[in-house]
């Protein structure tokens, strides 16, 4: 049988805690004085901590001191934790236990590739984590995405020529990343903004038993 490496981002592909990014961000931003809405959040998709909290203060005209800084990226991870603290299975999107079921059943090695520091745990709460053969998150990385390195360690760890495998993506760094690392990528979500993956999807419920035999086999 073909071995292929099939690794998932989290947010926005096997769980939605985009929207507790959002609440968290914009407690914070709000705090600050600063306006925030869905049209700021989307442009923090996919970024990592420190730059968001530059862009926020960027669009507000603020400048804070180092010290205040940091007190401030502590206090939005404090409150986004006290979100995921309450997760549990019912947040995991449409279809996902089925494909990663389906891949377990034809033995294929999965990853997680994630720029989140709290991947373990949102896995571990949404009972999740026994599925995945190697678990790469924001901890094992220093370039986030576009940067392919969190899926190169993926491949690495699953013992998968980076060729040989497949990324379900959400944003465009991720695919982008993808791309770059000479993997095969998936877009879940809107064709308009993820155009440059090689397959798009609204969901996993679009996605096939056929369509997954396919890539094992191709």
């Amino acid at each position: 049988m073909n071995k292929k490496g099939f690794i998932f981002d989290l947010d926005g592909v096997i769980v939605d805690t985009a929207k507790y990014h959002f609440l968290a961000w914009k407690k914070l931003a709000n705090s600050l004085g600063i306006d925030f809405t869905e049209v700021e959040n989307e442009q923090l998709k996919g970024v990592s901590r420190v730059r968001s909290l530059e862009k926020i203060l960027s669009w507000g005209n603020k400048t804070i001191s180092e010290d205040k800084f940091m007190e401030l990226m502590s206090a939005k991870n404090t409150d986004y934790l006290s979100h995921i603290s309450k997760m549990d299975e019912d947040e995991i999107l449409p279809d996902v236990p089925k494909i990663l079921n389906l891949l377990k059943d034809k033995e294929q090695p999965i990853s997680l590739g994630s720029a989140s520091k709290n991947a373990r745990t949102i896995l571990e709460r949404v009972n999740l984590k026994k599925h995945f053969d190697a678990i790469v998150d924001g901890n094992d990385v220093s370039k986030a995405k576009p940067d392919p390195e969190v899926f190169l360690i993926a491949a690495k760890l699953l013992n998968v020529k980076p060729e040989h495998c497949i990324v379900f993506e959400d944003s465009v760094a991720g695919v982008e990343a993808a791309n770059a690392a000479n993997m095969v990528s998936i877009g879940i979500g809107s064709e308009d903004v993820l155009g440059h993956a090689k397959y798009i999807f609204k969901d996993f419920t679009e996605i096939s038993n056929e369509f997954i035999n396919s890539l094992i086999e191709n």
